[in-house]
């Protein structure tokens, strides 16, 4: 029994390590864009982002 319980707690393991990573990475992005007057910037490039992913995705996906 010992053996299943430390089995299941590596799963548990990386996914708290990956998200406390993503956290570490994103905050220092989060407090520039409070300090940041306009909002119009960010949400140009917000937008751009998204659809740049969405373009790679789909063409990695081979949707048409």
């Amino acid at each position: 029994m010992i053996f299943w319980d430390n089995l299941l707690r590596y799963p548990r393991f990386f996914l708290s390590s990956m998200i406390g990573l993503i956290l570490i990475v994103i905050n220092p992005i989060v407090v520039i864009l409070k300090k940041f007057d306009d909002k119009k910037i960010i949400y140009i490039f917000f937008i751009s982002v998204l659809i740049t992913l969405f373009c790679i995705l789909k063409a990695m996906l081979n949707f048409e």
